[in-house]
């Protein structure tokens, strides 16, 4: 969020430390917690792209398999706009005196089809759609005052108004993200309380709303995404971390959610995952900085689903990769990103972001940058030209983006796109005369990817650090298919092709042959050497062999040592050649390193874009480690 949003963050920082198919009817579920909304009216308005979205590697598609480009914005409000001292009914203690009264602004005084003609005629396609935890709970209807230009909304609580906002957007063809921004209705993003997913809930409430509001909007075909939590950062004692296994990991945290919204709620959505924004303490000489998702290149999410991950990030010009954004007290002297080079902040965005595009990797996915902006009264050179490079790398990149906010109260917040005064009148980018527009529109406009995505290899890590990962919804069907030990299976349509000799990692893919399961048949759970045919492919250890026509799909462990392998039968012959892969000693490994770094620190074992793995063995010798040692890797037919 931009300066003048974040002018209470940096002071109390420097004291606080120092589908499953396309749907057409937009009917919602049922809720559990909180009144129903009106039942919704007609279906949506005809768009050129179809619900649900997926990824192809680096691509958001629709479900023709067309690029879909987010080309979005932030219409905030419904997350909060109290800036947590004061009354909340005084306008003057709400972010830029706008008292959003917990729904998306501009009710009160533009109607939804004009707001909604008004985004069209930006360009924007998607709207990021923030809420807050303590807005599904709430039962007190907003007051009139707040919906005058919309008095069909009189009566509503916030999130039946967010409901007919939702209902609006999908009908008039945009697509919606729904956004986790804050705990509590108030302002972010500081020390305010709304510093991690479970500052004010559990991890498991955290989720159990997202379970709600999944389901809550499953019928409605605009509704493409859950972005699961908004700029995750250190609070005054703590930092959030990713894949330590404690309370504060973002990284489990948004697994957990993640997989329970596909496999719970709504298969159709794409789950969005937004990196680090900050940890350590903002002062020089003090470990601190923006990881983003630069921890994603070592432990990489893998879902129940592998073509719905979204990883996102957020860049402003007055904060930096080790700059808090902080004026004055609690100020660093660390660059900012708009005191780089066009050169460096490229390298910048490709560091903590970008990375994530590159083929052939277990992170590979779409990245969004799903925050940015500047103000229209902006006057420092410094930020108008971070603002002309950063839209040139998006239209270079051919980037997917939020700019943020997209609707504010004129005299009052001059970063909106879209300004509108007591009277419903627009001014903003649309406007002559406001700088942003040469930049918006040479973004808008630049040619990039279209019309169908291929297919792309997909590879997948497997991480069993502090727990299972089973990623198959198959065989989570089956139970526990090995109680006791810790699990990894590849998600439905991969098979496993790399393992690491300590740590419990592993790689799945579907390159070279696409989903190799047979629809129809069971897996198998081998523990012992029945199965060994072919010779000793690893004499001297012990031998989980797969079945005669099956391939592993995942395993098990017991402390370091081997418990189980997991097999499924080949919708095809599978009987090629085979060899074994040696692991124990070093790495062993196709040249390109396709997958990526998938187990960092330990030797690591992968059969080739060819093969298939059939079998694993471990010594059981007392002080050897017990670990993976090799793989019996054979050719696909």
């Amino acid at each position: 969020m931009p300066t003048a949003h974040r002018l209470p963050r940096t002071a109390v920082i420097a004291a606080g430390l120092l589908l499953a198919s396309t749907l057409t009817v937009t009917a919602h579920a049922a809720p559990e917690q909180a009144p129903a909304p009106a039942a919704p009216t007609a279906a949506r308005a005809a768009a050129d792209w179809s619900a649900p979205l997926s990824t192809r590697g680096r691509y958001i598609v629709d479900a023709r398999g067309e690029r879909f480009r987010l080309k979005a914005a932030n219409w905030d409000g419904a997350q909060g706009s109290w800036t947590g001292s004061g009354s909340t009914d005084d306008p003057a203690n709400h972010h830029a005196g706008q008292n959003a009264h917990d729904i998306p602004l501009g009710l009160d005084r533009v109607p939804v089809a004009r707001l909604l003609a008004d985004f069209r005629e930006l360009g924007v396609n998607t709207v990021r759609l923030p809420f807050s935890n303590e807005l599904i709970h709430r039962t007190a209807p907003v007051p009139d005052s707040a919906v005058t230009a919309n008095p069909g909304l009189r009566g509503k609580t916030p999130l039946q108004v967010y409901d007919s906002v939702v209902d609006a957007l999908s009908q008039a063809g945009f697509a919606v993200i729904l956004n986790n921004h804050t705990n509590t209705s108030r302002w972010c993003c500081g020390i305010d309380g709304n510093e991690r997913w479970n500052k004010a809930q559990s991890t498991g409430q955290w989720a159990d709303d997202w379970v709600f509001m999944a389901r809550r909007y499953a019928s409605v075909p605009g509704v493409v995404g859950a972005d699961l939590y908004n700029e995750v950062r250190r609070d005054v004692l703590d930092d959030p971390n990713w894949g330590l296994g404690d309370e504060h990991d973002w990284y489990a945290a948004a697994q957990t959610a993640g997989d329970r919204i596909l496999a719970e709620a709504n298969p159709r959505l794409l789950i969005v995952i937004e990196g680090i924004n900050w940890t350590g303490l903002p002062v020089d000489g003090l470990p601190h900085g923006r990881p983003q998702l630069a921890p994603a290149r070592t432990l990489s999410h893998t879902l129940v689903d592998s073509h719905k991950l979204v990883y996102s990030a957020h860049f402003y010009g007055y904060t930096g990769p080790r700059h808090s954004g902080a004026t004055g007290i609690g100020e660093t002297h660390d660059a900012r990103y708009q005191d780089l080079s066009r050169d460096e902040l490229n390298a910048a965005l490709t560091d903590e972001a970008f990375f994530v595009e590159e083929s052939g990797r277990h992170y590979t996915a779409p990245v969004w940058i799903s925050e940015f902006g500047a103000g229209a009264g902006e006057t420092n050179p410094a930020t108008r030209a971070w603002f002309g490079n950063i839209t040139d790398y998006f239209a270079d990149h051919d980037a997917d983006f939020a700019y943020w906010p997209l609707v504010g109260f004129d005299g009052h917040d001059d970063w909106a796109l879209l300004r509108y005064d007591e009277g419903g009148r627009r001014s903003g980018l649309l406007d002559s005369g406001d700088w942003r527009a040469t930049a918006w529109r040479h973004l808008m406009d630049t040619p990039g990817k279209s019309g169908p995505v291929a297919a792309a290899a997909v590879w997948k890590m497997l991480n069993t650090d502090h727990g299972d990962a089973v990623e198959s919804l198959r065989v989570r069907g089956t139970g526990d298919w090995d109680p006791g030990a810790r699990k990894a299976a590849c998600p439905d349509g991969l098979r496993l092709i790399g393992l690491g000799s300590t740590g419990g990692r592993g790689l799945c893919t579907d390159t070279g042959t696409g989903d190799l399961r047979a629809a129809d048949g069971t897996q198998s759970v081998v523990t012992d050497e029945r199965f060994v045919s072919g010779g000793d492919w690893a004499s001297g250890y012990t031998k989980f062999q797969c079945p005669s026509g099956a391939f592993l799909i995942g395993y098990s462990l017991r402390g370091e040592r081997v418990s189980a392998a997991l097999c499924a039968p080949a919708r095809t012959a599978v009987a090629g050649g085979g060899r074994t892969v040696w692991f124990d000693r070093s790495d062993n490994r196709p040249a390109d390193g396709a997958g990526g770094e998938f187990a960092q620190g330990a030797y690591k074992g992968q059969c080739g874009a060819g093969e298939y793995a059939a079998g694993i063995a471990f010594t059981t010798r007392f002080g050897a480690r017990q670990g993976p040692a090799a793989l019996l890797c054979r050719t696909l037919p």
